[in-house]
């Protein structure tokens, strides 16, 4: 479910500036409507064949950080990492980290993304944990912004998801050809089409996924 980064001249993706919102939501709904999404997109739409399994079993942490500031954030995401790879896989099997109110431009969340990298590798957890990347605008490189294949990568809010090495390893060696699952949603997405992912986005936005 992880894409190609996009890279664009922007300067406010360049100095890590963004433009926030002016309101707050409660952490409560930021998790609710996070795990509606997971439900009914992610499971629901089968985007991740080894989703169902830890979210079932209660294993996937929501980390709601409340960082205004891309530094801020990095000081979350540094807890998260060694929360994740100090927990046992029957506890924790994954984290999302959302940050509602840091990176809603997603050009400043894109070149954030090598900062997240960078921090697990400071962090002495390369080939430990890795960094997977959601946001509501997610785009991958060189496709239209209205193309509905984005959708693989859009969430409620922008979400860092931190998976462990292993567990990926594993999914690979259980699916056997990973470009399998990108054709597949792909070809789902396209199916459903704009108006279908809107109308599925609209039931946990408003609460009624």
């Amino acid at each position: 479910m992880t894409g190609n980064r996009t890279r664009a001249n922007d300067p406010a993706a360049a100095t890590g500036l963004e433009c926030r919102m002016t309101f707050s939501v409660p952490p409560d709904d930021v998790v609710r409507q996070t795990r509606d999404w997971i439900r009914h997109a992610v499971i629901g739409l089968n985007l991740c064949p080894f989703a169902a399994r830890p979210f079932m079993r209660d294993r996937v942490r929501i980390a709601v950080s409340h960082a205004a500031t891309p530094i801020a954030l990095v000081t979350d995401l540094t807890h998260e990492l060694h929360r994740l790879a100090n927990a046992r896989r029957s506890e924790i099997e994954t984290t999302l980290l959302v940050h509602p109110r840091v990176l809603q431009d997603f050009l400043a969340f894109n070149d954030f993304l090598d900062v997240a990298d960078q921090c697990v590798a400071d962090q002495g957890l390369d080939g430990v944990l890795q960094i997977a990347s959601f946001h509501p605008d997610y785009r991958f490189a060189g496709s239209a912004a209205d193309d509905v294949e984005n959708a693989t990568n859009r969430s409620p809010w922008p979400t860092l998801h931190l998976l462990r090495e292993i567990s990926i390893s594993e999914a690979v060696a259980a699916i056997g050809d990973p470009e399998s699952i990108i054709s597949a949603n792909g070809r789902r997405l396209r199916e459903l089409g704009p108006g279908g992912w809107r109308e599925l986005a609209a039931q946990w936005l408003a609460g009624t996924g």
